[in-house]
């Protein structure tokens, strides 16, 4: 049983190496291993909109004093909290997910 479990990691490892699935996290090269995600933007404009959304949309989120005083319309909220949801999505890993499934399926054969 040991001796197929190391088999299959080391097939995993291997095949790790022809496939490189861990896409999302790029190492910074630095001694206190940090790491950067890309976030695609159009230009500095869109950029700015994405963190003033982020703001706005925590702002309304965290205080229900601020939506009563808000001085721009739900709706502009809305696309707001729209904002903060593409920017989840950009930055969910998803090729590193079907890496955990792998992972998974290796742990669930051996703890039979």
């Amino acid at each position: 049983m040991e001796i197929q479990y190391k088999e299959k990691v080391t097939e995993f490892l291997e095949s790790m190496k022809r496939i490189n699935k861990f896409n999302k996290l790029k190492s910074e090269n630095n001694s206190d291993n940090s790491f950067s995600v890309n976030l695609k933007v159009s230009g500095y404009n869109e950029l700015n909109l994405m963190v003033s959304s982020l703001l706005k949309a925590s702002i309304i989120l965290l205080n229900d004093d601020a939506r009563s005083q808000a001085t721009f319309s739900f709706n502009e909220a809305d696309n707001n909290v729209m904002t903060l949801l593409e920017i989840a999505l950009q930055l969910l890993p998803e090729d590193e997910m079907e890496v955990l499934d792998d992972l998974h399926e290796i742990y669930l054969s051996n703890a039979k």
